[in-house]
């Protein structure tokens, strides 16, 4: 049986029953989405590792001790653990993180590129560093609905669950942090093309 082809639902329960490479399967279907998630958080390479892992090892034993509940989408479901992980990391830290690229991950690159030329490359590098520095200066809020809406392309109510907020907050955080990145651009007098 081909497990690309399978549901999340289908890979669970495959997985539950023995087929170690359905959950492999699981994994690498959602693995930059959730990971890209926890690295929004904690700005840190290594950090957003070991809670990356942290989450599969939670997953995992929910599944092991048959405490899955199917009711939930896998990739929401996964997102929570993640951003639980992630609240109390910064609980421990207590330390404000930019988004930062690092040689190892930069956000950007989970944006398709297709093909395009040096110069557009060019373009498009600037236009990411320019974005990256509005985005370092607004409210972590703000910063983190534009970030899972725009990078990790989750939907304002799946935004709302992760976050623990309201549809309505959570489209008001987005509201409000566009607002200010044009607020920004305007001040710096920066355009995109």
């Amino acid at each position: 049986m081909q497990t690309n082809l399978c549901t999340d639902r289908d890979l669970i329960r495959l997985y539950m029953g023995g087929n170690e490479q359905a959950f492999e399967t699981l994994l690498n279907r959602h693995k930059s989405k959730i990971y890209a998630s926890i690295y929004t958080f904690v700005r840190d390479n290594e950090a957003a590792n070991d809670i990356f892992q942290e989450t599969f090892i939670k997953v995992i034993d929910t599944f092991r001790a048959g405490k899955y509940n199917e009711e939930g989408k896998f990739l929401q479901w996964a997102l929570r653990i993640a951003y639980n992980l992630c609240v109390d990391c910064f609980r421990k830290n207590k330390k404000r993180a930019t988004v930062a690229q690092t040689e190892e991950f930069d956000i950007f690159d989970l944006l398709k590129n297709g093909e395009s030329s040096e110069e557009d490359n060019i373009i498009r590098q600037q236009t990411h560093n320019t974005l990256r520095q509005l985005l370092d200066v607004l409210p972590q809020e703000q910063r983190e609905v534009i970030v899972l809406r725009h990078f990790v392309d989750l939907t304002f109510k799946e935004i709302a669950d992760l976050t623990n907020v309201s549809i309505n907050t959570a489209l008001g955080r987005m509201r409000y942090g566009l607002l200010n990145i044009r607020r920004m651009m305007s001040d710096k007098q920066i355009s995109f093309h």
